[in-house]
């Protein structure tokens, strides 16, 4: 089983524009569509695709339209009742793969309803389950809510992985002594806020060639306690650092049509490709596979298993432990 967890889901209505977004100009869309979202449902809608057993937690009403959403793509879900509607965010999409996001903020969770969210995910857990936690959070969620949560599931014997940005992702780094996840999927922006460089030297180095930069800002967080480190790079592929080693992988080659949900689909990829046994090579590919096979679909649709292109996801070492790791781990 599999378990995600989305503190602030949304409705995602995507609009593809024929031309460049002009700022001010008038627009007429090709396409308008609107899927359930948030970055745990997105993991969910694409391991559902899979097969896999998964259970989506998320806040919302029971008349909610997410749900009904949830239930024509046939994903499983436990919906904690709350008293506010779930969001809509809105992506354009220009024809070049240009994504412009505009995401709401969230309804605010009374305590009682923060109290329910949690009280539901630990009883969905369940022994060495991954549970995923992904996204932002609503207002009335504090910002360790994640930090917090990451350590009751690790304490229930839980796989956790998360995925998120800003102060949650800061507060979860502040407290990586108390409760560091198995997983955390950090873009270069993210990864680097973490380690104290910058977004554009760790892209610019792997451009370069140069995997090195990120391999050590990584491993940062892996001496902290973090299991494994899956550094999506956009175009370049992805690096996964654990303490075993660290691999590069380059995408297939793809036309871009909407960014939206490409990150969670790599997500995915990791965890059913973790599932079905496969070592971290094995993951890595897996992760840029279904990132691609998202990026090339429209709007925030997730890729079916017979979309993605494993065998063009090509995956190299770039690193092995090193020396010292090795001697203290013989001690």
């Amino acid at each position: 089983m599999i378990v995600t967890v989305t503190p602030n889901p949304s409705t995602d209505r995507t609009v593809t524009l024929p031309a460049e977004l002009v700022r001010g100009g008038v627009h007429r869309v090709t396409s308008v569509s609107s899927e359930p979202g948030g970055k745990g449902v997105n993991v969910a809608r694409a391991l559902t695709l899979a097969g896999l057993e998964v259970v989506a937690v998320l806040p919302a009403g029971s008349h909610d339209p997410i749900l009904a959403g949830l239930q024509v793509q046939g994903v499983e879900f436990e919906a904690v009742p709350v008293s506010g509607g779930v969001r809509t965010n809105l992506t354009i999409t220009e024809p070049d793969g240009t994504t412009t996001k505009i995401n709401e903020p969230g309804a605010t969770l009374e305590p009682s309803e923060a109290e329910a969210l949690a009280w539901a995910v630990m009883q969905q857990a369940r022994g060495d389950h991954w549970v995923v936690l992904s996204g932002s959070l609503p207002p009335g969620l504090p910002d360790s809510w994640y930090s917090d949560m990451t350590a009751a599931l690790k304490a229930h014997g839980c796989k956790v992985a998360v995925d998120t940005s800003d102060a949650p992702l800061a507060a979860l780094a502040a407290g990586l002594e108390r409760a560091a996840p198995d997983l955390i999927k950090p873009n270069s922006e993210e990864l680097a806020s973490l380690t104290g460089v910058t977004a554009e030297s760790l892209e610019s180095a792997v451009a370069r060639g140069d995997a090195q930069p990120v391999v050590a800002a990584a491993r940062r967080l892996i001496e902290r306690g973090v299991g494994t480190v899956l550094a999506t790079l956009g175009a370049a592929g992805a690096l996964l650092v654990n303490s075993d080693g660290a691999w590069l992988a380059t995408p297939p080659p793809i036309t871009p049509r909407s960014t939206v949900g490409a990150g969670d689909s790599s997500l995915a990829g990791y965890v059913r490709a973790d599932v079905e046994g496969a070592g971290a090579p094995g993951r890595l590919q897996m992760a840029v596979a279904y990132g691609s096979g998202a990026a090339a679909l429209p709007g925030s649709a997730m890729p079916t298993p017979a979309q993605l292109n494993l065998d063009d996801v090509t995956v190299i070492a770039v690193a092995s432990v090193p020396a010292e790791s090795r001697s203290e781990g013989a001690q």
